[in-house]
């Protein structure tokens, strides 16, 4: 029986197998990937704000201020016994006191301290500087230092005598340590000169703490924290089930405590539940968002299936025919089909599901995968092998019923089929292409009313699919009409020439469609990384000018005058900014010669900055500035006592000023009197924020307020959103790729014959081989080229269009741009002159390997 037979009849003809095994691969590589891809950027999105918020805000957190001293154990034992029912390590207490005056060292009762108590913070989290952790206190070294208090040192609070001083600790630094962050506000002791607090004293245990409350008759613990330090969450999964039972921990304490009538003497919370919901929106976000390119690719797939049914039918139509005379009907031919392709295609589809969880580090974002999701991957994965099956069969059963059953096809249907094929699709994607244009003006609003991610508009991101598709129909149009009337070329003079053009327009459909495909692919792949590339750089770009360096922080004017030396250890890498405002504009007061080393200036070029900042020193009337914006009212006026301005160059924007009206100035420009003028002083510093906040510690600098780094100063989860949707994008350009090449190579092997015969033929009659091959390489060539330099200049104009719309944050310079195009359109040079090398020789190899009785059959 032919049906038993199929799979060893199949093996005659293996470019067929090869290309339903590839076709079926990439489809499923496709619909496993896109999702894969939600779930890893959900993980990301898990990852990325476990990484911003305290380590102990994972789970629950229970905490209040005011806890009456006799109530607060009962609380602490609550907590310790309910959380091992729900899957809690054991929770890590912080008890503070209020602040206790009248405190003595060496017999001075004028110091204010805090007596506290943390778990594990005396091992391991402190930085005990000497002495022992027996039972007592550790003080910080900044007031035992300046006091000359010394370890063993037994203090008082208002005559009652507590346990000595067992050690001393090194301060914690503000900001705190990572351990400490949920502590910084009772831990951590701000020197500034209103502040009373002279340190904080770390009981070494906790009874020392309970019987130091109650010899000094203490009425109520100031804070009460308790929360769990466990490994953060990887996946959307393990954040909602931590959240799951928190909520179920907090439910349990409440009722214990109610039950106690101590229902409200602690409040639970779960810091980390927004960071959950983004997290899910994330996910939801990238799934919606790519739904729609998943959905084309998938058709891809399909018509890939439909033309291997269409190649597989015209091959074994005389077979057909017989068994159909047998009385074999059309569903019985269609299952001979799925018998000899089958397991090709099954083998193939198993295939590239299984690269797309393998790959995933390459193409997808860096998350963890939820539990479900590779078995959600493998089940639309055998969806599509499914309609892949079941479009094999119905195509050779609805050709077969038509041809065979039915007969000769009606001149109307004909008809049809000339209406469409004449038909303006083009029109059709070009109106779809302007509806997502339209939805895509307003796509950046999202992030701007408090949703930290952008809208989600799936329509908005097929925008530039189907312009590429668009232009890549035009362009088959028209090759379409140019080869049509093709046959009017009379090029015999250059015989290579003529023949490639004959080449062409004999096999006008399959150029047609290889054109599409390639224009699509390159111009998908230029759109997508475009645009991805575009917001991580925007990303780079807008911190570096927020920021102005690494890290920026606000200090006290005797740094700024120079009345207080910096630090050697930030010398090298910080500078000393003053910013002031005043008759519209603002003035940045900087020294040209540290500025330059300590600064970001992302997208400005550093050589015309650089020169720009020499030019600061030079003679003249007025006071040397350069002059930053675009607006051209903007006056010359410096703020009242500075004098008037002389620029000596412009630039658009500027760290830390962006793109607003102001002028940067050298600092040597001013008097010592005028710097005592500058309200605000800035440090910019290439070091870190620890780094920095310790050095000027060091030379008693205490007030470093408003800091911010480059990568706490934005929300960078907007940005990796937009460049993770855009990522598949890519990946969908790099798949049609592949197609593309496979359909160019296919066409030119299955012409292998005609290429064969035509070949012998014109070197009989004296072209040279080298001729001929510069013939295939023509029409190989034209082909290759247009689809590259369309696809290459849509895409490209795309995302340069669609890179500003997809900014999540508008309202900070500069604005998102398209990222250097020259490498991508190399790259994709390159590989078009390979794949046009590579089936140049394909079709040379059937020249010289052709024997007699092959070109005779032909």
């Amino acid at each position: 029986m032919p049906w038993r037979a199929a799979p060893k009849a199949a093996l005659t003809s293996p470019l067929t197998l090869i290309i339903a095994a590839v076709t079926a691969l990439l489809a499923c590589f496709l619909g496993t990937a896109a999702v894969l891809q939600a779930s890893a950027a959900g993980g990301a999105a898990v990852t990325y704000q476990s990484d911003i918020v305290c380590p102990d805000y994972y789970g629950p957190v229970f905490s209040k201020d005011n806890v009456p001293a006799a109530v607060a154990p009962q609380v602490i034992d609550s907590v310790r016994r309910n959380a091992p029912a729900h899957g809690f390590p054991t929770p890590v207490t912080s008890r503070y006191t209020p602040y206790l005056f009248g405190t003595e060292f060496n017999g001075d009762p004028n110091y204010k301290v805090v007596l506290a108590h943390r778990d594990q913070a005396i091992q391991g989290h402190l930085d005990v500087a000497g002495g022992s952790t027996g039972a007592g206190f550790v003080l910080g070294t900044v007031v035992a230092g300046a006091e000359n208090i010394k370890v063993g040192t037994t203090p008082s609070i208002k005559g009652t005598p507590i346990p000595p001083v067992t050690g001393l600790y090194r301060d914690l630094p503000d900001p705190a340590p990572r351990w400490w962050c949920s502590q910084q506000r009772n831990a951590v002791v701000s020197r500034l000169a209103n502040d009373p607090l002279d340190s904080v004293m770390f009981a070494n245990d906790g009874k020392t703490f309970d019987d130091t409350v109650r010899a000094l008759n203490i009425p109520t613990i100031k804070t009460l924290h308790m929360s769990f330090y466990d490994a953060p969450p990887k996946t959307v999964g393990e954040a909602e089930d931590l959240q799951e039972r928190g909520k179920a921990l907090i439910a349990a304490v409440k009722a214990d405590l109610g039950s106690r009538g101590l229902g409200d003497a602690i409040i639970g919370s779960l810091p980390f539940e927004r960071s959950v919901e983004i997290s899910n929106q994330a996910e939801s976000n990238v799934l919606i968002s790519i739904l729609p390119l998943a959905a084309i690719s998938i058709l891809v797939g399909c018509a890939g299936i439909g033309t291997v049914a269409l190649q597989w039918y015209q091959r074994r139509h005389p077979q057909l025919r017989l068994l159909s005379a047998r009385g074999s009907g059309p569903g019985a031919l269609g299952l001979l089909a799925v018998a000899e392709l089958g397991l090709p295609i099954v083998a193939g589809g198993a295939a590239g599901a299984v690269l797309a969880r393998l790959l995933l580090g390459v193409y997808g974002p860096p998350g963890e995968l939820n539990d479900g999701a590779t078995l959600w991957g493998s089940l639309v994965a055998a969806a599509i092998l499914l309609v892949s099956l079941a479009l094999l069969a119905g195509v050779i059963s609805v050709r077969t019923h038509r041809e065979f059953e039915l007969g000769r096809v009606r001149s109307g249907r004909r008809k049809k089929v000339k209406v469409l094929a004449f038909f303006p699709w083009e029109l059709l994607t070009a109106a779809v292409a302007l509806l997502g244009w339209n939805r895509l003006v307003d796509y950046s609003k999202g992030s701007r009313i408090g949703n930290p991610l952008p809208q989600v508009d799936p329509l908005a991101l097929t925008y530039p699919v189907f312009v590429v598709l668009t232009v890549g129909l035009v362009a088959a149009r028209l090759a379409w009409l140019a080869l049509h009337a093709s046959h009017r070329a009379r090029l015999w003079s250059r015989p290579a020439l003529q023949l490639a053009i004959r080449r062409l327009a004999s096999a006008r459909a399959p150029v047609t469609g290889v054109l599409v495909i390639g224009t699509l692919a390159i111009g998908t792949l230029a759109t997508g990384i475009g645009i991805a590339r575009g917001q991580e750089e925007a990303l780079q770009t807008k911190s570096a000018i927020f920021v102005g360096a690494e890290t920026r922080v606000d200090t006290e004017s005797v740094v700024g005058t120079g009345k207080v030396g910096l630090p050697a250890s930030i010398t090298d890498s910080t500078a000393i900014v003053g910013e002031l405002t005043g008759a519209g504009n603002v003035v940045l007061v900087v020294d040209p010669r540290t500025f330059r080393h300590a600064a970001t200036f992302g997208p400005l070029d550093g050589a015309e900055v650089d020169r720009l900042l020499g030019e600061l020193s030079s003679p003249g009337a007025g006071v040397p500035a350069i002059r930053i914006g675009n607006d051209p009212a903007q006056k010359a006026t410096l703020p009242v006592g500075l004098g008037e301005a002389r620029a000596v160059g412009e630039l658009p924007m500027f760290p830390i000023i962006g793109t607003k009206a102001g002028y940067v100035v050298s600092r040597d420009s001013f008097t010592e009197a005028q710097l005592r003028t500058v309200p605000k002083w800035s440090l910019l510093s290439s070091s870190s924020m620890t780094q920095v906040t310790e050095a000027l510690a060091s030379v008693g600098v205490m007030t470093a307020v408003n800091r911010v780094t480059r990568e706490s100063a934005l929300d960078a989860l907007p940005f990796y959103v937009v460049s993770w949707t855009f990522s598949f994008m890519a990946l969908l350009g790099a798949v049609l790729g592949v197609v593309a090449v496979l359909s160019l190579l296919v066409a030119v092997e299955v012409r292998r014959r005609q290429n064969a015969l035509a070949g012998a033929l014109v070197l009989r009659m004296g072209m040279r081989p080298r001729a001929l091959l510069a013939s295939h390489l023509m029409e190989l060539g034209a082909l290759s080229g247009l689809a590259v330099v369309i696809g290459v200049v849509c895409g490209v104009s795309v995302a340069g269009l669609s890179v500003p719309r997809f900014d999540p944050a508008t309202f900070l310079p500069p604005q998102s741009a398209l990222p250097d195009p020259t490498p991508l359109a190399l790259t994709v040079l390159a590989v078009g002159v390979l794949v046009v090398a590579l089936a140049g020789w394909i079709a040379m190899r059937s020249v010289r390997t052709a024997r007699t009785a092959e070109l005779i059959r032909a």
